[in-house]
């Protein structure tokens, strides 16, 4: 996993990450808020969970952001060079992994916000 980080370039899996964590944090702390508030309105609530799920959507156009930066880089250097197939295939699977890292961020807040907006709609219409 370590390797993976560093393969897709630290400053962009660095953001991804910053973002994953922002987004966990927003999305748990604005549920805790309105499972521990007797007046909380539902409206509110769900709007802060859709806010998060928008972080995770930040999240997956940073990741294509990363892979197009490195796509870009690796056409730079096949301009100048030869290289072999592998290498150059070896060098596109590198670049895929900012993506698919902002792709799983993004289906980890899509379960979050549906969890969170089921619960917080239940508990709405039990009061």
């Amino acid at each position: 996993m370590k390797s993976l980080f560093y393969q897709g370039g630290p400053l962009f899996m660095g953001i991804l990450t910053l973002l994953l964590i922002i987004q966990s944090v927003w999305m748990i702390y604005h549920f805790i808020i309105f499972i521990k508030s007797k007046n909380a309105k539902v409206e509110k609530a769900l709007r802060h969970m859709s806010y998060g799920r928008s972080i995770g959507l930040l999240t997956l156009i940073i990741g294509l952001l990363g892979q197009m930066v490195g796509l870009h880089n690796a056409f730079d250097v096949l301009e100048t060079t030869v290289v072999s197939p592998q290498v150059l295939t070896a060098g596109i699977k590198v670049t895929m992994i900012p993506t698919l890292y902002g792709m799983l961020i993004y289906i980890y807040s899509l379960i979050l916000w549906f969890g969170f907006s089921q619960i917080i709609e239940t508990q709405a219409d039990k009061h």
